[in-house]
């Protein structure tokens, strides 16, 4: 009979065991999805036959009794903060508190601490000190090098420096966790663990290793120098882009960090293991009186295609997380779980998502994979596409029209985010364009051209903003032809490293002119591990190692952040001030008749 992984002591003694396997431990409330990494890591464990208990948003201020229910597991804890760095789930880009959490039942806020990755495991080892622990998920993976931290706006050591973990386990961790456990359940200690791949550990004595390896500047060397920093980032993100990359080590005082290379992509029959686990797909009913998970019904009603993103954006963790290569279900099992979606109870007919991290990589990947093993590059389509990338967009079509005939669907949108610089006329992307268009809009599609300046675009690594015109241009048309009064939505972001007001104010000019009154807009966040906090706290992009402009000042970015919002009488005298100040007078007549000048 189907049942939840157990939260509760009653459940576990329901299921008649005498004990527990492994915990989990998450900054997450328990939603049983193949969306919520604790569920997919959880089910694949009890898959190979273990017992998993999880721990949900424990309460770490009381007598930690929560911690504390199953007792010692048998094999190790598993930790994670959640979906979400727990810093970023906290705290605004202007550091601000946030009122409400997506991933806690109701929406409420305060049910994990700050950097929840490192409390739950000082708490674990100061009950357990002998039991594993193993970190992962994305604070920890994006954590595991020496990194900047926006929120202290400091240069953090490796998260293993900073919690007494046994072993960091990066990336998408199905894997890896299933060889750590079936290492310990053959009696073998953790450190037996350190030779897996896609594994961290600290070392006290300096590693002996025999495949290749590079050494990166000693932490304390890039407290000192930004410039270590950044080319450390290089070589990190250079090797994290290889297939087959070296074990990477970074001294931290007298103990090293050691990383060892991730495990090869995902097969297609991997994945689908993954997605056809017997997940319930809700969240546990110990929450049905305290409200709905938001991000629950956020994607109850979509349906994740593929993993992984070779689009490379600067400021963007899925290709550092998920890795660069997608890794794409196959067709049957997919359709497997739109008929189940379809059969359930409160499914009413629409899809909300057909995608993924991208919703238009499906199936795309190198026409000879013995070059994609050499290639180091950060992206297989910025700045040019690359020539042994197959881009074809019809098997995505195809898809859509399968999914689109199983009955009881009447809708099938597209929520995730469209890949504009992926279409050309000979993949059929722009036949795949007008099929969405035509098909899988509710209204309004979003797209993400994130600037209007190509020099800001260049280090966000995105495409010309005239890409963007152009999309503009065929969306238009195709809403003209078919008599749909739909709107393409731009997404954009201000005080990204390299962005002055300047850059801003003719965002605002160019907005204006093609009539746009914007609303999906955001203040750049530097998160761990992204080329852009680098070129953020160092002011230098490790590509090139040249300075890069960066606004740091609270006045600065909010100053940038206005010019988003030039159509509010409320603003207009600030940012005409802002503009005199800076002197870019020249776009005050251009935002503003000479009347209110």
């Amino acid at each position: 009979m189907a049942h939840f992984l157990p939260i509760t002591l009653d459940e576990v003694k329901r299921l008649g065991w005498d004990a527990v396997d492994i915990v989990l431990v998450t900054g997450d409330a328990y939603v049983d999805h193949p969306s919520f990494g604790t569920a997919v890591i959880g089910r694949t464990l009890e898959a190979a036959g273990y017992r998993v208990a999880i721990i949900p948003q424990p309460n770490w201020r009381d007598d930690l009794r929560d911690f504390r229910k199953f007792g010692r597991p048998r094999l190790f804890f598993g930790v994670n903060s959640g979906v979400m760095d727990s810093m970023v789930n906290h705290y605004t880009a202007a550091r601000r508190l946030r009122h409400d959490d997506a991933y806690t039942p109701g929406g409420q806020a305060g049910f994990r601490p700050d950097r929840a990755t490192y409390v739950y495991t000082r708490i674990l080892k100061q009950l357990y000190p002998d039991v594993p622990v193993v970190i992962a998920g994305v604070e920890a993976s994006m954590r595991r090098f020496a990194h900047y931290d926006y929120w202290d706006d400091k240069l953090f050591p490796s998260i293993l420096v900073d919690t007494p973990a046994d072993l960091l386990n990066y990336g998408m961790g199905e894997r890896t966790t299933l060889k750590i456990a079936n290492l310990l359940n053959e009696g073998k200690g953790i450190e037996a663990c350190r030779n897996l791949p896609q594994v961290a550990w600290l070392s006290s004595e300096k590693p002996v290793i025999s495949e290749p390896q590079v050494f990166l500047h000693p932490y304390e060397e890039c407290q000192k120098s930004k410039r270590a920093e950044a080319e450390n980032y290089r070589i990190i993100e250079r090797e994290s882009n290889k297939i087959e990359c070296a074990t990477l080590i970074q001294k931290h005082g007298d103990r090293y960090v050691v990383v060892t290379p991730p495990e090869p992509p995902m097969t297609t029959a991997e994945i689908d293991a993954t997605f056809d686990l017997p997940y319930l797909r809700a969240p546990h009913p110990k929450y049905k009186k305290r409200g709905t998970v938001p991000a629950f019904e956020m994607i109850k009603n979509s349906v994740n295609i593929h993993r992984g993103c070779f689009g490379g954006c600067a400021f963007c963790t899925i290709s550092a997380h998920q890795g660069k290569q997608i890794a794409s279900r196959s067709v049957d099992s997919i359709m497997r779980e739109v008929e189940r979606l379809a059969q359930s109870d409160d499914f009413h007919g629409t899809i909300t998502d057909l995608g993924g991290p991208s919703a238009n990589m499906y199936g795309m990947h190198g026409r000879d994979r013995e070059l994609c093993r050499r290639c180091a590059r950060y992206s297989c389509s910025h700045p040019t596409m690359c020539p042994n990338l197959q881009s074809d967009h019809r098997p995505l079509m195809d898809l859509y029209r399968r999914v689109s005939a199983v009955g009881g669907v009447k809708h099938v949108y597209i929520g995730s985010g469209i890949r504009c610089d992926l279409f050309s006329d000979t993949n059929h992307g722009w036949e795949y364009f007008r099929q969405v268009v035509l098909n899988h809009v509710s209204g309004r599609l979003k797209v993400a051209p994130e600037h209007t300046s190509d020099a800001v675009l260049r280090l966000m690594r995105k495409p010309s903003f005239s890409l963007f015109v152009e999309t503009k241009r065929r969306f238009d048309e195709i809403c003209r032809q078919s008599g749909r009064p739909y709107q393409l939505i731009p997404y954009f972001i201000s005080s990204h490293p390299g962005c002055r007001l300047k850059d801003m104010a003719d965002l605002a000019v160019q907005m204006k002119r093609m009539g746009y009154r914007l609303e999906q807009i955001q203040d750049f966040t530097p998160t761990p591990m992204t080329l852009s906090a680098e070129m953020y706290y160092t002011g230098i992009d490790p590509e090139t190692m040249q300075p890069v402009y960066v606004a740091t000042r609270p006045d600065e970015k909010r100053e940038q952040n206005q010019m988003f919002f030039f159509y509010k009488k409320e603003l207009r005298q600030p940012i005409i001030n802002s503009l005199r100040k800076s002197h870019n007078e020249k776009y005050i007549a251009q935002l503003f008749p000479p009347k209110f000048g």
